[in-house]
Formats: structure tokens, C-alpha cells, sequence
């Protein structure tokens, strides 16, 4: 009975602990620094940034990321985390599965880039959502690949939305 309290115990402390843990960035920045996007509402495609001068960013995507990277060429990313599909738990961006595409609509995106900590997970989204099993750096080249049309895009919608607020 006490081994069970404790072990009850533990999982608890645990759990806990992971999810403060998995708030904490988000408490930090709340909002992504280029679209606004709140990076709660997001979890599931959210991105922490830490170059080696320290610095860090909170962004709301894979895309956000890549904006910011290809401004501050002169930096080196220390390390680069995104949010587990299912979990919304951090995990290094580099050893994560990649699906890109879909028919899952994206986070600022056409193209939906998404990661998973499991392979059997990034599987079975493709199975349900289609798309293709992918690594990081599959991943980042066609964030750039799309940031044109990306670009666009949200221009359109934010546009479409100014016109429709100014009503």
C-alpha cells in the first residue's frame, strides 16, 4: 500500500512538473513575435528558438522560425524546439518526425509541416491526414521553399479581414 502511494505520488509530481514545464515557454511568450498568434492557442505547432548569444524566441510555427532565422543570419541556433503534435510537450526540433502536407490546413502555411516525437504517431496522422514522413531538415527547406506563397497568403487574409472589420 505505501509503495503504491509513493509511485501514485511520483507519477503525479511528474506530470506536474511536465506540464508547468510545457507552459513555461508560453507563459514567456505568450505571443509569436511576427504574426501575433497566440502561442496557448497554438501549442500544438508552437517553436522555442535559443542561440548561442542566448537569446530566444517563442513563435507560433515552423514558418515563424524561419523568418526569424533568416534575419539574424549572423546567429547560430543553439537549440530549436517544437511542440509534439499530439502532446503539445516540447522536443527537439532535429530528432522529431516531420509530416509535411496534408489535408490538414497549416499554421501559416499552405503547406502544413508538422512533428511528432513517435514515428508510429507521424504515421498514423499521414494515414488519417495524408502527407509524407519527413526529417528537420526536409522540413525548414520547405518552410523557405513556400515563405513566397506563404507570404501572400497571410497578406490576403489580413486584408480580407481589415476590409471586413472596416464594414
Amino acid at each position: 500500500m505505501r509503495k503504491c502511494f509513493g509511485l501514485t505520488l511520483a507519477i503525479a509530481i511528474l506530470f506536474i512538473s511536465t506540464f508547468a514545464f510545457a507552459q513555461h515557454d508560453v507563459d514567456k511568450h505568450p505571443s509569436c513575435k511576427y504574426c501575433g498568434m497566440d502561442r496557448k492557442m497554438f501549442a500544438h505547432s508552437r517553436m522555442l528558438l535559443v542561440y548561442d548569444d542566448s537569446s530566444e524566441l517563442g513563435t507560433c510555427s515552423l514558418h515563424c522560425v524561419a523568418v526569424d532565422m533568416a534575419l539574424n543570419i549572423d546567429k547560430m541556433p543553439k537549440t530549436i524546439q517544437v511542440a509534439d503534435y499530439n502532446t503539445k510537450n516540447l522536443i527537439d526540433a532535429e530528432k522529431a518526425v516531420w509530416v509535411i502536407g496534408g489535408e490538414k490546413p497549416g499554421v501559416m502555411s499552405k503547406r502544413a509541416k508538422w512533428a511528432f516525437e513517435k514515428k508510429a504517431d507521424a504515421e498514423a496522422f499521414i494515414q488519417a491526414n495524408k502527407g509524407a514522413l519527413a526529417d528537420f531538415e526536409a522540413a525548414i527547406k520547405a518552410s523557405y521553399e513556400d515563405m513566397y506563397a506563404d507570404t501572400q497568403m497571410i497578406r490576403e487574409r489580413r486584408k480580407a479581414k481589415r476590409m471586413k472589420q472596416g464594414s
